[in-house]
C-alpha cells in the first residue's frame, strides 16, 4: 500500500478501514504502472508520501514477445526496452516510414530514413510524390537505383510467339560504362524458379557486348555480339528465331546465328513482356546461368516485334504501344531534377521519373529545409540516452529522462 495525501494505491491502512466496515480486509495482489489521476502521470515510487510491502513487479515482459517489425527485447529487473532494427521506430518498434504513405497515384514507398521516404514513380508519372503526370514516347531506363529497384515496363504476354518471334529496337546507352555492365534490356519467360529447363527469351548488355538467348525446353542458345561502337550514339537491333534456330544483328555488325540444343521447338512463355529490368525486388525470373543482375541504363525505343513472316511489325502491348505498369521511367533527355530544388546543400538524385533530395548531414525533409533534432536517431553524433530512458532537446544540446530505478546524466546508473 502506497499513500499518495488522500489516494490510496493497493489497500487503505488497517486503522482507517476497521473503523469503516466489518469483515475481512483484502489488499491488492498484482503490478500496478502508468498510474493517472487526471491524465496526469503519477510517479507511483517517486511521489509516494509513505508506503509498506512494496517490491518491485518482475514481469518477464520480453516473454511476451511485445516488439514488432523484427524488434528484439531486451529486459532487465526493473525495465524493458525493444532495440529496431534500421526503419522502424517506436516504443514496440511498431512505426516506419511508410506506415501513413505519402506517395500518391499508386506510387512504390521506400523508407528513406526513419522519417523520410521516397516515391518510387509509376509510369506516367514524375516528382516527389508523383503528383505530376509525363508523356513517355521513348521510356528512359535508369537501372537499379540505391534501393534494389529497376526501373522497368511491362507489357502484356505476346502472343503466338510459340514457334517464330522477330523483333527491331534502337537504344542509346546513359554512359559508356553502362555498357559493361550486366544490364537487361528485355525479358519474358516462365513464372518458376528460373530452372534450367524454364521456357525463356532475353536480351541484356554484358562487358560491352549484346547477348541475345533463349530455351524451348531442352537448353540454352545464346549469340553473343562483337564489342559495341560506343562511338555511336544510337544502337540498333535485328533479332529473331524460327523453330530452334535464332540469329542477331547489331548495328552494321555481320549477323551471328545460333541453334538451340535438344528436339523441342516451341517457346511457351506466360509472364508479361518485361522492358528494361523487372517488377520483383529480385530478378527471379531470369534462368540462374545467364541472369542479367541490373536494369538497363539509358534509353530504349522503338521496338517492334512480329511473330509471323506474314504479318507487319508492332508495338508490344495492349492496346498497342501501352504497357500495363511500370516504375521510375522516364521520358529520354528530359530531367526531372530541373523542376525540383533541393536545398541547404541537398543533391537532386533521379532514376528515371523517380527524383528526390540526398540531404547533408543535419538535414532532413523532402526537399532537405527541416534540421535533424539531436534526439533524432539520423543525427550525428547520436544522443548518449541509454536505452530505455527518453531524449529530450534543449536550446544548447539535450536531456534524458530517467525510467524508474536508474539515473545519471545519460541514465547509465541503476
Amino acid at each position: 500500500q502506497i499513500t499518495f495525501g488522500s489516494i490510496f494505491l493497493g489497500n487503505v491502512p488497517v486503522y482507517e478501514e476497521v473503523h469503516r466496515c466489518a469483515g475481512q480486509i483484502y489488499g491488492y495482489k498484482g503490478c500496478i504502472r502508468d498510474f493517472q489521476v487526471n491524465h496526469k502521470e503519477l510517479f507511483i515510487i517517486d511521489e509516494a508520501l509513505e508506503g509498506r510491502n512494496v517490491e518491485n513487479c518482475n514481469v518477464p515482459i520480453c516473454d511476451y514477445h511485445p516488439c514488432h517489425n523484427g524488434g528484439t527485447c531486451t529486459s532487465d529487473e526493473e525495465n524493458w526496452y525493444c532495440e529496431c532494427p534500421k526503419l522502424f521506430t517506436g516504443k514496440l518498434c511498431q512505426f516506419a516510414t511508410c506506415d501513413e504513405n505519402p506517395c500518391g497515384n499508386g506510387a512504390t514507398c521506400f523508407p528513406k530514413s526513419r522519417r523520410d521516404a521516397v516515391c518510387l514513380c509509376p509510369y506516367g508519372r514524375s516528382g516527389i510524390l508523383c503528383s505530376d503526370a509525363i508523356n513517355i514516347t521513348q521510356p528512359s531506363f535508369s537501372g537499379t537505383d540505391v534501393f534494389g529497384y529497376t526501373s522497368f515496363l511491362a507489357y502484356s504476354t505476346i502472343p503466338n510467339i510459340t514457334f517464330y518471334h522477330e523483333f527491331h529496337l534502337k537504344f542509346q546507352l546513359a554512359n559508356h560504362h553502362s555498357a559493361l555492365q550486366d544490364n537487361l534490356i528485355f525479358f519474358t519467360g516462365q513464372k518458376g524458379q528460373g530452372l534450367n529447363g524454364d521456357d525463356f527469351l532475353e536480351l541484356g548488355l554484358r562487358n560491352g557486348r549484346v547477348v541475345y538467348s533463349y530455351n524451348l525446353g531442352s537448353g540454352t542458345a545464346t549469340i553473343i555480339s562483337k564489342p559495341l561502337d560506343l562511338t555511336l550514339n544510337v544502337h540498333v537491333i535485328h533479332l529473331g528465331r524460327n523453330l530452334q534456330k535464332g540469329w542477331l544483328k547489331v548495328d552494321d555488325q555481320k549477323n551471328k546465328t545460333v541453334t538451340s540444343p535438344g528436339r523441342l521447338v516451341g517457346l511457351n512463355v506466360f509472364s508479361q513482356f518485361y522492358l528494361g529490368g523487372y517488377r520483383e525486388y529480385t530478378p527471379e525470373l531470369l534462368p540462374k546461368g545467364p541472369r542479367f543482375k541490373n536494369g538497363f541504363q539509358g534509353c530504349i525505343f522503338d521496338v517492334q516485334v512480329r511473330t509471323s513472316l506474314n504479318q507487319g511489325f508492332k508495338s508490344p502491348g495492349t492496346p498497342e504501344g501501352h504497357p500495363n505498369s511500370g516504375r521510375s521511367v522516364g521520358q529520354c533527355k528530359d530531367s526531372p531534377c530541373s523542376l525540383i530544388k533541393c536545398r541547404n546543400g541537398g543533391k537532386c538524385i533521379e532514376t528515371g521519373s523517380t527524383v528526390y533530395c540526398d540531404c547533408l548531414t543535419g538535414w532532413k525533409g523532402a526537399f532537405c529545409t527541416e534540421t535533424v533534432s539531436v534526439c533524432e536517431p539520423e543525427h550525428d553524433p547520436p544522443h548518449l540516452c541509454q536505452q530505455g530512458s527518453t531524449c529530450v532537446p534543449l536550446p544548447n544540446g539535450y536531456t534524458c529522462h530517467c525510467p524508474l530505478g536508474t539515473t545519471g546524466t545519460y541514465c547509465e546508473q541503476g
